[in-house]
């Protein structure tokens, strides 16, 4: 029987970089989450029933972004329940950070892979997600002196 993961990052440069692990896609029961783009609504051709979105959303939008995180965190709890995987690997950032505690909580494995951006510093999902990651991954070894713990696993590109 196939491990069942879930790969879960928000939109732009972490989703490329999540991507970047889909050949490892047809060896696991699989399911991919990320927030709904008009750039993203082009993967449900390609992955169907395989992907889900949840509602984008950033801290630059102050208004609205308690209410979209509160909504966000629902839905990670209702996809979570939906899929119960096994493992949750996510290049972050803040839409993966609801579903990575979650996970944790209810016994899924987190791996998480900070960034190939960061070279010199932590991102906040990073920081939040470093204690509770069971695999916690870096792309550059200059990070391992601000994770001492990670693991260096070089380049996703």
């Amino acid at each position: 029987m196939k491990r069942n993961v879930l790969f879960i990052s928000s939109t732009g440069g972490h989703l490329d970089e999540l991507m970047q692990l889909s050949p490892m896609f047809k060896k696991y029961d699989y399911h991919i989450i990320t927030e709904k783009t008009k750039s993203n609504l082009l993967l449900k051709k390609k992955y169907k029933d395989k992907i889900a979105y949840l509602v984008y959303g950033t801290k630059d939008h102050k208004l609205s972004y308690p209410f979209k995180l509160f909504y966000n965190c629902l839905k990670s709890a209702y996809l979570y329940l939906k899929f119960h995987p096994d493992y949750i690997i996510t290049t972050g950032t803040h839409t993966a950070g609801p579903m990575c505690c979650i996970g944790k909580i209810l016994g899924s494995k987190i791996i998480y892979i900070e960034t190939f951006a960061n070279i010199t510093t932590k991102t906040a999902t990073g920081k939040l997600l470093y204690h509770i990651a069971d695999h916690f991954i870096v792309q550059w070894p200059s990070m391992k002196k601000l994770y001492p713990k990670a693991i260096d696993g070089g380049w996703i590109y």
